[in-house]
C-alpha cells in the first residue's frame, strides 16, 4: 500500500506540473484524489476532513487574486512602478531596489502569485521604456521573480502556503502577523544583499527617466483610484478583527472582492463577470484534490516517519531543530512543489512529540522553507511556475539548468538568514 500512495502521489505531481496540453491543476489532482479514493488510499471522510481544512484560504486566495486583477486594470500597480522609477532620478541601482522593494509590498499584501502574475509585465514594460538590452534586463526579471516568494511570509494572505499553514494549526491573522513580519524583514534584507551581488555588474549605473510616462498617466479611473486606497485600508482593519472577532478570513477578502467587482463594473473599467470567470478557481479544487493525496502518504505512514525525524533533530536545541525544518521543508518543496509539501509537514510536525516551542518554531520554519524553498528550482511554486509562463509569451526563456545555478545561490544563504531570524524572533517574544 505504500508504493502505491507514492506511485498516486508522483503521477498526480507530474501532471500538476507538467499540464499536458494546458490540463488544469485542478483536473490532475482531483484525478490523483478519485485514485487514492479508489484503491482505498484515502476515504471519504479524508475528503470531507480536508475540505474544513483548505475551504477559507483558498477562496481568500481568489479574492485576493480578484482583487489584485482589477486593482492592475484601473492602473494601480502600474502608477506604483512609474512613481518608484522617476523617484530613483535615473540611479540604475536605486531603481533595482525599487523593483525589489515594490515586489515585497504587492507579494505581502496581493499574494506571491499575484506579483508574479501582474508585476512581472510591468516591469518588463518598464525596462523596455528604458531601452535595457537583455543583459541588463535579466537583474530585474530575476528580480522581480525571486522576491515574490522570498518575501511572501508577513501575512498569512502573503501566500497561499502561509493561509492553510495558518488554517491548519489554527493561528489567527494577528497573531501569525506578529510572528512573521520580522523575519519577513530579514529575508527581504539578506534577498537585497544576494540580489545585488549576484547582478551588480549588469544592473545599469544611469538610465533616462525622461522615456516614461509620468505616473498619473497609468490611472485608467482616477475616482475608482482613489478609492481603492480607503477599501485597501478596510481591508486590512478587516483582517484584523478576523481573529478578534472569528470570522473566516475569506469572508472578509471575499466581501471586499465584491465591492471592488461592483465599483469596476458600475465605473465600466471592468467586465465583473469576466473577472469572475478567470479568477482561479481551480486552485479549490487543487487544493482538496492534492491534501486527499498527501493523506494518503499519511495514512502510510509517510508522515509519522518525518515527524519523527523531525522530532530527533530537536535534540540538537531550538536552534537545530529550526534549521532542521526550515531546510528539509525547503527541499522536499524545490522537488515536490510547496502546495503539498506544506500540508506534508503541517501532517509530520503534528505527528512530532516536542515542547510547545519547539512546536510553534517548526510550524513557522516549515511556512519558511516552504515560501523560500521553492525558489531553488523553477517546479518549486505555482508563482515561479506563473512567473516563467509570463516571460515566455513575452518571449523570454529562462532555461531550467540557468535557473537552478541562480536559484540555489540566492536561496541558500536567504533561507538561512531568514530562519535564524525567525528564531532570534520568536525566542524573544515567546
Amino acid at each position: 500500500m505504500i508504493y502505491l500512495a507514492i506511485g498516486i502521489f508522483i503521477v498526480t505531481l507530474i501532471f500538476v506540473i507538467w499540464q499536458p496540453r494546458g490540463l488544469s491543476i485542478g483536473w490532475s489532482a482531483m484525478g490523483g484524489a478519485i485514485l487514492a479514493l479508489l484503491f482505498g488510499v484515502d476515504s471519504l471522510h479524508n475528503v470531507w476532513s480536508v475540505t474544513k481544512i483548505v475551504w477559507d484560504a483558498t477562496l481568500t486566495f481568489v479574492a485576493i487574486i480578484i482583487i489584485s486583477t482589477i486593482l492592475d486594470k484601473i492602473g494601480f500597480f502600474e502608477w506604483a512602478a512609474l512613481k518608484m522609477a522617476h523617484a530613483a532620478k535615473g540611479d540604475g541601482r536605486r531603481v533595482f531596489l525599487y523593483v525589489i522593494l515594490l515586489g515585497a509590498l504587492v507579494s505581502a499584501f496581493f499574494a506571491n502569485d499575484g506579483a508574479a502574475l501582474i508585476l512581472t509585465p510591468i516591469v518588463l514594460e518598464k525596462v523596455h521604456l528604458l531601452k535595457f538590452d537583455m543583459k541588463r534586463m535579466i537583474p530585474f526579471i530575476m528580480a522581480s521573480g525571486f522576491i515574490a516568494d522570498t518575501t511572501s511570509l508577513p501575512l498569512m494572505v502573503s501566500n497561499l502556503v502561509n493561509i492553510v499553514s495558518a488554517g491548519y494549526f489554527r493561528i489567527g491573522f494577528l497573531n501569525y502577523a506578529v510572528h512573521m513580519i520580522v523575519p519577513d524583514l530579514f529575508s527581504l534584507g539578506i534577498s537585497i544583499v544576494v540580489l545585488y551581488g549576484f547582478f551588480h555588474k549588469d544592473i545599469p549605473k544611469t538610465y533616462n527617466p525622461a522615456n516614461l510616462p509620468a505616473p498619473k498617466d497609468a490611472i485608467v479611473h482616477g475616482g475608482l483610484f482613489r478609492a481603492s486606497w480607503w477599501i485597501l485600508g478596510i481591508l486590512m482593519v478587516g483582517y484584523m478583527l478576523t481573529e478578534l472577532l472569528h470570522i473566516p478570513v475569506s469572508f472578509v477578502a471575499g466581501t471586499i472582492a465584491i465591492v471592488f467587482l461592483i465599483l469596476g463594473q458600475r465605473t465600466k473599467v471592468i467586465r465583473s463577470w469576466s473577472v469572475i470567470r478567470d479568477a482561479p478557481w481551480a486552485i479549490v479544487v487543487f487544493s482538496i484534490g492534492m491534501y486527499v493525496v498527501v493523506y494518503g502518504l499519511r495514512n502510510v505512514g509517510l508522515t509519522a516517519n518525518l515527524g519523527h525525524a523531525l522530532q530527533t533533530s530537536t535534540h540538537g536545541g531550538l536552534y537545530v531543530g529550526t534549521l532542521a525544518t526550515g531546510f528539509v521543508a525547503a527541499i522536499l518543496s524545490s522537488i515536490m512543489n510547496n502546495m503539498p509539501t506544506v500540508m506534508f509537514d503541517a501532517l509530520s510536525i503534528h505527528a512530532a512529540h516536542v515542547t510547545s516551542a519547539m512546536h510553534q518554531m517548526m510550524v513557522y520554519a516549515n511556512v519558511v522553507g516552504c515560501d523560500l524553498g521553492p525558489k531553488i528550482t523553477p517546479i518549486g511554486s505555482l508563482a515561479t511556475l506563473l512567473w516563467l509562463h509570463v516571460l515566455r509569451k513575452r518571449g523570454i526563456t529562462i532555461t531550467w539548468g540557468r535557473y537552478f545555478k541562480t536559484g540555489i545561490l540566492l536561496t541558500i544563504p536567504t533561507l538561512f538568514v531568514t530562519l535564524s531570524g525567525l528564531y532570534l524572533w520568536v525566542t524573544l517574544i515567546g
